[in-house]
């Protein structure tokens, strides 16, 4: 990861689609700051399409894709997207499991929220586990004391052993029934909503994050950035991404955010 500030201009300059993560890239201890909101605002009139992708429920993602600055929002770590046509006044929601599919997987995640709560102690589920449509959320740093590191890890393996996909972000480790990840689902949203071919233009596009559940991204975008408490993963990342940002979180959000901007008034 080489520093944001070598990040060329005139390459930062051809960026036109922004992707972002949001929990402690968007976010500051659980906050979003007025900064980080106001980059968005900036970033969406400078013409840059912005799009969060996130492990954050369904619930909430209607709410962003409605209320924000956005071109819509990817939530459940892939599972969906959700993106509001501001003219006709209507929400465009795809999901990639169907209805039947999400109903047989409930059994499931049913089974494994027993046994994490059972075999880790201090784990618990996410506050915001009502409002998800596909997977399971277990917190181990957002509303409970930090977890070490080997609890983590005892609640990924869980899920696998259980035949469930999981992913680690800052604060939970999500797990789910299915095939998708943030990279697929962006993919989609590219072509459905945006028009765009991911794979063709994905050298005028830019990811940021800050968490081992973007890897995937971190690995297909050549422009993917970091905010600099992803420095808190060193060692357990697959994949790192180009450029990293000077600031934790929000702040480094909006380090790169600026830097967009700048590139492209120069």
């Amino acid at each position: 990861m080489r520093p944001l500030s070598e990040f060329p201009r005139h390459e930062a300059a051809r960026i036109t689609t922004l992707f972002t993560d949001i929990d402690d890239t968007l976010t500051t201890d659980g906050r979003l700051p007025a900064a980080a909101y106001a980059a968005l605002e900036r970033l969406a009139d400078s013409g840059i399409e912005v799009v969060p992708v996130t492990g954050r429920p369904a619930g909430w993602c209607d709410m962003i894709a409605r209320f924000w600055p956005v071109a819509g929002v990817i939530g459940e770590n892939g599972a969906f997207y959700f993106a509001f046509d501001r003219r006709a006044r209507r929400m465009r929601r795809v999901h990639h499991a169907t209805e039947a599919e999400r109903a047989a997987a409930r059994a499931g995640l049913e089974r494994i929220r027993a046994r994490v709560l059972a075999e880790v102690p201090g784990a618990l589920v996410s506050a915001d586990q009502p409002f998800r449509a596909h997977d399971l959320a277990i917190d181990f740093s957002e509303d409970v004391p930090p977890l070490e590191p080997a609890a983590v890890a005892r609640i990924v393996a869980i899920f696998e052993e259980e035949g469930a996909t999981a992913r680690v972000s800052s604060i939970h480790v999500n797990g789910w029934f299915g095939s998708w990840d943030k990279l697929t689902m962006s993919r989609r949203f590219a072509a459905e909503v945006l028009g765009r071919d991911l794979d063709a233009e994905r050298e005028r596009m830019l990811f940021c994050g800050d968490s081992p559940n973007d890897v995937p991204m971190f690995r297909f975008f050549p422009h993917a950035c970091g905010v600099a408490n992803l420095r808190d993963f060193a060692g357990r990342l697959e994949a790192e991404p180009s450029w990293i940002a000077a600031a934790r979180g929000a702040a480094g959000f909006v380090e790169i955010a600026e830097h967009l901007l700048a590139a492209r008034r120069g």
